[in-house]
């Protein structure tokens, strides 16, 4: 556990007043521009924590848990926080809820904001271009705990929750084999996310399994936006011969090219048969329904929410659940479904 590092300590490191350091922090304008660099560079380097809330200092306990989500206008992650609410607000806890935004730089300015509001506990999804650990770092060093869920990091100190996207994705595309499709287009996300890297490999494993080969030329990586399965849908149709089915790592993206086949005069699923992945509510509104993987956010946000609150009431060693995988199944509708009889 690390010492409190207080304005008295930067202070005496840079010999000024704590006044002036104070002042600095706040970004007063009797300070100069050169002393408030190296004030905010000291306090970073020495592990400084604003003192947003006193009396949380005084009992060393905040009663806030953290909440990092990729973004809010996601119905599966409104499931997931609806589901951590529950629990937490029924242990007398309260969230500070924030949103990434996608990218590595937001997260880490998002984490340092709950570890300056002194939250007791962070739980995470990643964002999409995550690299580093290095800013969930402070935490693990004050014994923060931090949990992963869905998009996850892997650290020896930090549980995760999540699906078994492998298997889901050997599922789904062995559902396509299934229906007679022999050139599968894969459209998938970010290989840094776990998410994306296993839904990859199951979708390799099943074409092996099958006895298809493996086209490189067939898997195409984007941010899987509705826009971007849109332009992916032009791709596809340039490809000659052109596919027969397509598997896409969620499902407004897959909606997005599916509206864009559509009103190129491709017949759905009788000229490319198509699955996505999440269960969103825009799966049942396209016409054809769309073939997917659901499961259930809310689950998913009860649980990691459990944990962190047995952990904080020391009721659960983290070191002892290293991984939790939750249930998904196969929900096969229209857009896949060429053999009528299934």
């Amino acid at each position: 556990m690390q010492k409190e590092i207080t304005i008295y300590d930067i202070a005496a490191k840079l010999n000024i007043s704590a006044a002036t350091v104070s002042r600095g922090l706040k970004d007063h304008p009797r300070v100069s521009k050169a002393t408030k660099k190296l004030i905010v560079k000291t306090a970073d380097e020495m592990g400084y924590r604003s003192n947003s809330f006193a009396s949380n200092l005084r009992k060393k306990q905040s009663n806030v848990i953290g909440v990092i989500v990729p973004r809010l206008n996601s119905n599966f992650m409104a499931d997931v926080l609806a589901g951590i609410e529950k629990v937490v607000n029924n242990n007398n806890y309260n969230l500070f809820i924030s949103q990434s935004l996608e990218t590595m730089k937001k997260e880490a300015s998002n984490a340092k904001a709950m570890l300056n509001n002194r939250v007791d506990g962070l739980l995470v999804s990643v964002a999409y271009d995550t690299t580093s650990f290095d800013h969930f770092e402070p935490f693990i060093k004050r014994n923060i705990p931090v949990i992963f869920f869905d998009r996850v990091f892997d650290h020896a100190s930090c549980p995760q929750i999540y699906i078994d996207n492998y298997k889901a994705a050997y599922d789904i595309t062995s559902h396509l084999i299934k229906q007679g499709c022999k050139k599968i287009v894969h459209i998938g996300g970010n290989q840094l996310r776990n998410v994306y890297s296993e839904r990859f490999e199951g979708y390799k494993k099943a074409l092996e399994e099958n006895h298809i080969g493996f086209d490189h030329n067939l898997v195409i990586i984007n941010d899987l936006t509705s826009e971007a399965g849109a332009e992916t849908a032009y791709e596809i149709l340039k490809m000659q011969p052109r596919p027969d089915g397509l598997f896409v790592a969620n499902d407004i993206c897959a909606v997005g090219c599916m509206q864009a086949l559509k009103k190129e005069g491709i017949n759905i699923p009788d000229d490319i048969a198509v699955a996505g992945f999440n269960n969103d509510p825009t799966a049942t509104v396209i016409e054809p329904a769309l073939t997917t993987v659901n499961y259930k956010g809310y689950e998913m946000g009860e649980a990691a929410a459990k944990l962190m609150i047995n952990y904080l009431l020391g009721k659960q060693d983290l070191q002892q659940t290293h991984g939790l995988i939750l249930r998904s199944e196969l929900i096969i509708r229209e857009s896949s479904l060429r053999d009528k009889l299934q």
